[in-house]
């Protein structure tokens, strides 16, 4: 999976990345087919928000997050991910399947 980091107002640090990085191959046990994610981490004001792109086979998927910490936005987001990339996987297999 081809991964692309950025940051808006907010200085993306070497562990910063290396967490989106690790929570992102979570991701990639559960689907496979998973091409490239964009990850983009914003800081407004006291909002810490995280937004993420990620194409898979078939599909586009988007998901953002924010809290007051960026580390727990990191978290919400991968989470919502989680869930949508699942959500398709079933439903690639259901048609596969012929239900």
């Amino acid at each position: 999976m081809q991964l692309n980091i950025s940051g808006h107002h907010v200085d993306v640090s070497d562990a910063l990345r290396s967490y989106v990085e690790e929570k992102l191959q979570k991701l990639e046990r559960h689907y496979d087919h998973i091409t490239n994610a964009h990850v983009i981490l914003t800081v407004e004001k006291l909002q810490q928000k995280a937004e993420a792109t990620v194409h898979i086979s078939g599909a586009e998927v988007f998901a953002d997050a924010d809290c007051e910490d960026m580390y727990a936005a990191i978290d919400k987001l991968t989470d919502k991910l989680d869930r949508q990339i699942l959500k398709h996987k079933e439903k690639v297999q259901d048609r596969h399947h012929g239900r």
